[in-house]
């Protein structure tokens, strides 16, 4: 199931005028308010997402993401940094990426259910990276966006994140 139309897409980012659009979603036996507080915790991904490295604040307050938070990371081999411009707590999270070659814009919905929530990723990017990698590999980042959730939920099954 699409969730495009739920994901507020900011102009240029539109489906239909990206080169990249990937989906991904998980069923999760954690609340959505703990699911949250790992996905937020940026400085964490590392020990949970392998396909993260590099995360530095450059405005808001670690450790934590927040609405208007900057940061710059590594992911897929590739610096690059990243806006946070929508910020629901316990629902909605996205953020822009820029890199040489690459404009990303990454959205997560988490909608809680009976058993505990339902966690959505869907990505759209642009650019000549974005690109070249939809060629050469066309189903990898579905693959690590899989990871992450995978590891969302692993990570979420055992309580609230520690304190940095």
């Amino acid at each position: 199931m699409s969730t495009t139309s739920q994901i507020q897409w900011p102009s240029g980012f539109e489906t239909a005028n990206c080169k990249v659009h990937v989906h991904n979603e998980l069923a999760m036996t954690s609340v959505p308010e703990t699911v949250w507080a790992w996905l937020i915790r940026a400085q964490l991904w590392p020990t949970w997402y392998p396909n993260s490295a590099n995360i530095e604040f450059l405005t808001g307050q670690p450790p934590n993401l927040a609405l208007g938070t900057r940061f710059r990371w590594k992911t897929f081999g590739i610096t690059i940094e990243s806006n946070v411009l929508e910020f629901v707590p316990n629902e909605r999270l996205a953020w822009d990426a820029h890199g040489t070659g690459l404009n990303v814009y990454h959205a997560w919905l988490i909608q809680k259910t009976n058993e505990g929530c339902k966690v959505i990723t869907e990505e759209n990017q642009g650019g000549v990276v974005a690109q070249l990698g939809k060629t050469l590999r066309p189903t990898r980042m579905e693959k690590m966006h899989q990871i992450w959730l995978e590891g969302l939920s692993a990570r979420a099954s055992t309580g609230l994140p520690p304190e940095l």
